[in-house]
Parts: structure tokens; C-alpha cells; sequence
């Protein structure tokens, strides 16, 4: 363990210290899952990422992810901010793609630009929707009144490698309201909704279409400034119930605001005959390179 190094970086953001935290570890292949989990409490980000091998098999690079409390089969700013780690530090030449091999399955990530800088894209696997809860059930658990929620959309769980429960919000008055409220959450974490992803289509940033929240306390992270794999779910649910009013959408997200990390991530998916394309972008910017002792 000792000189292992790791970068720390910030994904989803528009400019240093804000967007998500992520640390990565590279050639981490000989470290033990019991110290990778403790490396992550350690670094008490909402993930860290540990590369397995400095070259990729014939899956792809092989990463393992782990939040403060567990490891998870998929993460999407670990998924962005390990693949700029790869491409930067590991390889010659910065590829066009490469992938991610995770628990989840073969990650496929592509490297591109706008007007704004480079920005990375992942590919998600095709959604699950794995039911919901009651409007008063969920207002409960987030502090909020019945006519907070949305009740035009039903509130559903999704995974594309990791569940997320959807839950459409009125205002955003409301989202700035929410509060976990930890005897109700318990109760719906019994039920297996540990992740709790809100949204409303009012912004405090006007460019921007939709204003989010994460709350998941179960998994050591009371509230995340920026999670690419609850985007991708709410990407599938918004063209699924056609919220926008059309089964594509090509949309910008703002999160972490209330933590003062402000997020930015740029969604893209679409529906056609139950089949899904759903695609999550940002950006990835370097903080810090250290070592273990």
C-alpha cells in the first residue's frame, strides 16, 4: 500500500472546487477490498475509484468503486472523472474512447469538446424501472408537503446499474426546502429505496433545464454534489413519461447548488420502442496528485 498514488479530481464542474470530489488510485490490483473500503471512509468523498491494472483486458480498464460505506457496481462521476485519470496519466496519446470495466459491466466513454473545453461522455446501460412509492410516503421522507410533488409523473425507481428513486418536484422552492428526515427514510430504505434523486424544471441558472438533489444517506452520503449515474436514470424516466413532451431530450443539469458546489451535467437520451439511448457528459478538472505513506 505504501506509495500508492492517487489523484484527487473534480468532475462535473465548470471550474476548480466545485462539481463532485473524486479520488483515484491507480494500480491498486494488489490492494485488498477491506483497505480499499477504508482508503474511501479515509478519503470521505462520495466515491473513490481504484484502478486495477495499468493497461485495460479485453472487458476494458478494470475499476472498482466504493463510497464511504459500501462498494457500488456503478457510479457515474467515478465513471468520468477514473476514464480522464486513465487517459491522462496512464496512456501516451489521449484516445478518442476507451471503457470502463466495472461491476455494473463494460462502460463505454467517449472524449469530445464544445465552445466551453474538453467533454467526456459515458454510455449508460439500458434502464430498469423498477417501480415506486406513494406521493405522501415520499414527501414524507424529504420534509416536504403532498403538493410539493409532482403527482402528474409517477414517482418510480430506475437503475442503470445503480437504483435511484425519481421524484418530480413542483418548484424550486420546494427543492430548497428539502430536509431528509431519517425515521421515514429508514422505513423506505426497508423497502429497498436507499437513493433518492428529486428534481424540478424550475433552475437558479437560466441556461440550465432541470435543478436535482441526491439524498443517500444509507451508502455514507447524506447529500451528493453531483451523481452522473442518477442523471442517466433520470434521463431514461424524462423520455419515458415524455416530460419534456418528446421521447429525446438534449438538456443541462445543474446540481449541488445547496452545497455550494455547483454541478453541471449535460444530458442526452432518447426512446424508440422500448429501446433507450441515454448518454451523461461533463467535464473533469485536476486538483491533486499524492502518495500514500
Amino acid at each position: 500500500m505504501r506509495g500508492t498514488r492517487y489523484l484527487i479530481v473534480d468532475v462535473f464542474c465548470e471550474e476548480r472546487f466545485k462539481g463532485n470530489q473524486l479520488a483515484v488510485f491507480l494500480n491498486a490490483g494488489s490492494l485488498e477490498g477491506e483497505t480499499m473500503q477504508a482508503l474511501a471512509r479515509e478519503m470521505n468523498f462520495s466515491e473513490s475509484t481504484f484502478i486495477l491494472e495499468n493497461q485495460p483486458s479485453a472487458r476494458g480498464w478494470p475499476v472498482r468503486i466504493f463510497t464511504p460505506q459500501a462498494e457500488v457496481p456503478f457510479a457515474g462521476h467515478p465513471t468520468l472523472g477514473t476514464s480522464w485519470v486513465i487517459a491522462n496519466e496512464l496512456l501516451d496519446e489521449k484516445p478518442e474512447t476507451l471503457t470502463l470495466d466495472l461491476r455494473a459491466g463494460a462502460i463505454p466513454v467517449r472524449f469530445a469538446s464544445d465552445s466551453a473545453g474538453e467533454l467526456i461522455w459515458m454510455t449508460q446501460n439500458s434502464p430498469e424501472f423498477q417501480g415506486g412509492l406513494d406521493a405522501a410516503v415520499v414527501a414524507e421522507v424529504l420534509g416536504l408537503e403532498v403538493t410539493d410533488i409532482d403527482r402528474r409523473f409517477p414517482i418510480e425507481q430506475v437503475s442503470t446499474g445503480l437504483p435511484f428513486l425519481i421524484v418530480p418536484v413542483v418548484s424550486l422552492d420546494a427543492m430548497r426546502r428539502a430536509r431528509l428526515h431519517g425515521e421515514a427514510y429508514d422505513r423506505i430504505c426497508e423497502l429497498g429505496h436507499k437513493a433518492i434523486f428529486f428534481f424540478a424544471a424550475e433552475t437558479v441558472d437560466a441556461s440550465n433545464n432541470v435543478h436535482a438533489r441526491m439524498f443517500a444517506d444509507a451508502f455514507g452520503v447524506p447529500e451528493d454534489p453531483a451523481t452522473g449515474s442518477a442523471n442517466g436514470c433520470l434521463a431514461a424516466w424524462l423520455v419515458r413519461h415524455r416530460y419534456f413532451g418528446d421521447a429525446s431530450i438534449d438538456l443541462t443539469v445543474e446540481q449541488g447548488v445547496e452545497m455550494g458546489r455547483a454541478s453541471k451535467l449535460f444530458l442526452r437520451a432518447s426512446e424508440k420502442d422500448s429501446t433507450f439511448s441515454i448518454q451523461v457528459g461533463g467535464r473533469v478538472i485536476p486538483v491533486a496528485d499524492g502518495r500514500l505513506r
